[in-house]
């Protein structure tokens, strides 16, 4: 029984569970810091923006992987 389905499903599980946490902490501290010191909002936003899409790039670079891994 070939259960390359199931470890790439778990896998992509897993990857959009982590990016989901790491965006949500990302962006908590980020709210945090805004309110706490409300004239650097641009460049905290501007710096939250980029981190979220690292994060989402290295989710979709997981969620291929996990793709190709099923189809091989």
């Amino acid at each position: 029984m070939n259960f390359a389905w199931l470890a790439a499903g778990l896998g992509a599980g897993l990857v959009v569970i982590g990016a989901g946490l790491g965006i949500g902490k990302l962006a908590g501290a980020a709210m945090e810091s805004m309110g706490r010191q409300p004239e650097a909002i641009s460049p905290i936003r501007t710096a939250m923006i980029i981190a979220a899409a690292l994060i989402e790039g290295i989710a979709f670079f997981g969620l291929v992987i996990c793709i190709l891994l099923a189809f091989k």
